[in-house]
């Protein structure tokens, strides 16, 4: 299966992908990329290209700006899924996406780190899931004939190192961003206690090795 690595190159596209570039290490921001690519794959395989609620360029806004709450923009007073969602929403907002179409990219972004619960969330939800979760080596083997590609334009950069850098420095910004048992209360918590996290050792046998 050969297919375009091209991005999209619509205005808000755009607008999304500068903000990216601008606030994000340049390791984060390859992961999103790939987390669109990856996501895309996903959805030729699965057939879901075909479904009416499929959207590229929306599919694009969510894995692109996924970890935007770990970024400079991101103010610290929630979660960083959170932000995040809320900075997307914004910037479609004021390119004229539609108010519903807005909603769906807020919630694919603000339940990316919810596995069993953003799956059920719709199309959107579920693929911008899955991309991110294939850029971390979950159903790698549904990307593997175009990863070469993938991986020599958006190198990885020690990506979980990175990303996790990310998170605990933006978890260390307020309580409510690091709420018990969230996803950054937890990283925080490991790096705290054992100055490693579980993804990181995860990682490191992964199938993309970092």
């Amino acid at each position: 299966m050969t297919s375009s690595i091209d991005l999209p190159s619509t205005p808000v596209a755009r607008a999304a992908f500068a903000v990216v570039q601008a606030s994000e290490s340049p390791s984060v921001a390859n992961h999103s990329i790939r987390s669109f690519l990856f996501a895309e794959l996903l959805a030729k395989h699965e057939g879901a290209q075909n479904d009416a609620a499929y959207d590229r360029g929306l599919l694009f806004a969510a894995c692109i700006m996924h970890d935007l709450g770990t970024g400079t923009k991101a103010p610290g007073e929630e979660r960083f899924e959170v932000e995040g969602a809320d900075l997307a929403a914004d910037i479609l907002t004021r390119h004229g996406v539609a108010a519903g179409d807005v909603d769906r990219v807020w919630e694919a972004i603000a339940l990316h780190s919810s596995p069993g619960i953003a799956e059920r969330r719709g199309l959107l939800a579920y693929l911008t899931t899955e991309g991110i979760g294939i850029d971390f080596g979950h159903k790698a083997d549904v990307v593997m004939s175009q990863e070469q590609r993938i991986h020599a334009e958006y190198p990885r950069l020690d990506m979980v190192k990175s990303l996790t850098d990310s998170i605990v420095t933006h978890a260390a910004r307020s309580a409510a961003a690091a709420p018990r048992y969230s996803l950054p209360g937890e990283l925080a918590r490991e790096r705290k206690e054992q100055g490693v996290s579980a993804i990181e050792l995860a990682a490191s046998s992964s199938v993309w090795g970092c």
